[in-house]
Formats: C-alpha cells, structure tokens, sequence
C-alpha cells in the first residue's frame, strides 16, 4: 500500500468510525425522546465522546498505521481503544456530571451500539480479504532473491505490512547458506526466473546489485518475459546510515540524505511572499509606532544605543546582522554568555521585553530584508553555532534554512537558555525535522501556536 493511499485509508476510516458514532448518538437520542430545553447537556456528552474517542485513538495509533487486511492486530487495538473509551466517557461523566440527570439508558445503549458496530465493522471485513487472498485475486506471490542482512530484514517487512503478500521463501545458492531461515530456500540464483513460473511469482525483491553478481541483468530480462515483476532492493549501509531520500532528474536517480520541500523554487518564492507581506504589516503598523515608543523607555533607563545588534550564522553558514531592542546593560560578555533566569546585565524595562518577546520584534526588519523568515531555526550566535556544532553531528543540517522568528523547536518547549547537551539535540532533531516536512500549512500552524504561546505566556521567555 503507497504512503499517498495510506494516509487516504487513515482519514476514510477514521471518518467513517466517527460518523457511525455520531449516527448511533443521534438516533439514540431521537428514540428516547428527551425534552429539548435540556439539549445542551445532551451537546455536552456529545463533544466528549467524540472528543475522547479521537484523542484516545490518536494516543493509541489505531488509525496511523492501519491495514484492514492485517484484521488481527487492527481489533485488537480498536478493543483496546474502545474500552478505554467506554471507561473515559463514564469516568467523565461521574466527575463532571451535568446539572441535569442524563438518561443512563441513552448512555449505555450508546456505548453499546458502538461497540457492535465496531466489532462487525472489523469482523466483516475478513470475509472479502480471505476470499481474494485465497483466490488469488488481490494476493502477491514474492519471492527474494538473495538471503543476507538485507534479505531477512525485507521478509519481516513483507511480513508486518501486508497480510495480502506471501512470501514463498528465498533464492539463493547453497553454498552460501550458513544458518537456517524462517522461510525456505526454494532455488539458487540461476534458476530464480524458471522456479518462479513454476510457483507463480507475481515479484522477485533482489537483494543483490549487478555489482555482485553479474547474472542480475539477465534474470531482470528472464523476469520481463515472464512477466514478473522484478525489483532492487539496494544496500547503502557501507555508505549511509540513515534513511535516504530517492529523486530523478530525467531517468536519473538521485539518492540525498533527506527530502528538503523548500528546495523547489516555487516554495521557496511562496515562503518569501508570506514573510513579505507579514513583515510589511508589522513593519508599517506596528514597529512604526514601537520603535519610538520602546526605544525612549530604553534611553531613559539605561541610555545607550536602542538596538542590540549581533552577528549570527544564518543560511547556508552565512553570517547576518540580528536585530532586537536592547534588553540588557552594555557589557563585554553579549556575544559569549546566554541570558538566564537571574541574569543581572537585563534591564527592567528589557526583562519586560524579553517576558513578552517584544525585544524580537525588529528581527521583522531582517524578514523584510530577506536574511530571516518568519519560520525557521532560531539563529545563533557565532559561539554557540561553533559549540553546539561540536556536540551535534547533524547541528549544520539547520543552517540549510533561513534562520526564524519562530519555529517548530520553539513552539514546543525549546527556547531560551541551553543548559545540557540534550537541549541541544532535542532543537537540532526538532528543526531538521521542520526542514524535511515543510509546507505552508505547517508555517501557519508554527505562527498561530506562537501567537497563543505569547499570549498565554512562556516561562522559558526571560
């Protein structure tokens, strides 16, 4: 099943379970009859079930990596899910209870209804899975050629993902068997293409690169005649540990370490007309106004210059000027220390600043300009970027992106003051993480948490 379909399944399924639920809610409601002036209890309970099956099914990944054909496992998490919510439903109900009595009837019988229609809803589904899968309709006979690392790894993936393929076993020369194997070695290499006419392979996995053996290209012809699928599983581990990302240009794969959305032109251009017309905004509406304002508070109480700005390493390893209003005495350690929670250089009026992120404002400035994005990885000063560099192995990968006002780390919990290596990793993990999953939507999501966050307030902001 392809990522794209999966994720179609997951919205389908969830949909359909929720939308059965609220029907069962609704006709149970119609049939008691109940009095309408106490409807917004009834709308109460109605936002907990289907609240507290959602949060309990997303907790429980019921619907993230879901199969239907895989019918075992599936049941037995929704079981685990549903009776989790039965409880969470009555547990709410007992310590929440509404001013007004609830029919326990129109509960239980909901509760119940439920459950039967999740368990003929799992149960029915076998039947049509079974039939093709016996009949040969909807299943795929595989076969692996080769057994090695690669080889078993890739069977116990076969295995996990789909219950519609049937792994008949491993293609191999005897000579090079040296433990036994949970499926058997049906042939050797040579013959891989003739045994699977004989068995009726739908697919041969090659776990073995025509650099090893050089009879690869031929069995990849013998298999287009037979009209067998035949496809390269190929082993980078001597070269990349990590996962890879697989691109053309033309008929030309590419292999990188990462998938990188903002590396297409378009996106980047559609990134940079939102900072654009965002920075302008404030530009215009707000730091007009607030430079004056903040920079004469900033003059009465310490003198000295409105603006703190520092050189920090932004895309691509190149340095920019970061600008803020200045929240701290002048003094000699600015490009070398953090601030903490006691810091004794902060200014009163520049705690304030920094409590309501108001000091980051002029960073607006380096947005319009086009050396910062109003999302992206928080930049650093030239210190830290050469110390955190030393700590993490992947702390560079960050710097591919334009550094943020915000970002996907700091929105959940990570800003302010580093005090562990940890903290460090944590930040990096989070922000290669926004690289490799951009999308507008995610930036709009990252700018409204941030803008809750202000308003709520942050105890990490000092």
């Amino acid at each position: 099943m392809s990522s794209r379909l999966k994720k179609y399944a997951q919205i389908f399924y969830q949909g359909v379970d929720i939308s059965v639920l609220n029907l069962i809610f609704l006709a149970t409601k119609f049939v008691f009859h109940d009095d309408a002036p106490h409807f917004r209890f009834y709308f109460q309970l109605w936002i907990i079930i289907n609240f507290a099956w959602l949060i309990l099914a997303k907790v429980g990944s019921l619907y993230s990596r879901v199969n239907r054909l895989l019918l075992e496992s599936f049941s037995q998490q929704t079981l685990i899910i549903y009776f989790s919510w039965g409880i969470s439903v009555f547990l709410l109900y007992v310590i929440f209870p509404p001013q007004y009595e609830l029919s326990r009837y129109f509960i239980s019988i909901t509760l119940i209804l439920y459950g039967i229609y999740l368990l003929f809803d799992r149960f029915i589904y076998s039947f049509p899975s079974n039939y093709f899968i016996k009949k040969k309709y909807y299943s795929k006979r595989v076969l692996i050629l080769g057994f090695n690392e690669v080889a078993k790894k890739l069977a116990n993936y076969l295995e996990t993902e789909n219950a519609a393929t049937q792994l008949l076993g491993f293609a191999e020369d005897f000579k090079n068997i040296k433990e036994l194997s949970n499926y058997p070695i049906i042939t050797d290499i040579n013959h891989t293409v003739q045994v699977s006419k004989q068995l009726e392979v739908n697919e041969i996995y090659s776990t073995l690169t025509p650099e090893q053996n050089k009879n690869i290209y031929a069995l990849m012809q013998q298999a287009e005649l037979a009209c067998i699928r035949f496809k390269l599983v190929p082993d980078f581990k001597l070269f990349v540990r990590e996962s890879v990302h697989i691109d053309y240009m033309y008929d030309m794969p590419i292999l990188a370490l990462r998938n990188e959305p903002l590396e297409d032109i378009i996106n980047r251009a559609t990134k940079r007309l939102i900072d654009i017309v965002i920075s302008g905004f404030v530009v215009i509406f707000l730091l007009s106004w607030m430079i004056p304002v903040v920079g004469l508070l900033i003059y009465l109480e310490s003198g000295g210059p409105i603006f703190f700005v520092q050189t920090r390493t932004g895309r691509n390893n190149k340095n920019f000027q970061c600008y803020k209003f200045r929240s701290m005495k002048p003094n000699n350690e600015a490009n070398l220390k953090q601030a903490t929670k006691t810091d004794t250089r902060i200014t009163a009026i520049g705690k304030f600043l920094r409590k309501t992120s108001m000091d980051e404002f002029p960073q607006f400035l380096n947005v319009l300009g086009g050396s910062m994005s109003i999302v992206g990885p928080r930049p650093h000063m030239l210190k830290h970027t050469e110390d955190f560099s030393k700590i993490e192995e992947h702390y560079m990968v960050r710097q591919l992106l334009k550094p943020g006002l915000t970002g996907w780390a700091q929105v959940n919990g990570y800003r302010g003051e580093i005090i562990n290596e940890r903290q460090v990793k944590e930040r990096v993990m989070h922000d290669i993480w926004y690289l490799e999953n951009w999308s507008i939507w995610l930036d709009l999501k990252i700018i409204f948490q941030t803008i809750y966050i202000l308003f709520r307030g942050d105890e990490m902001a000092y």
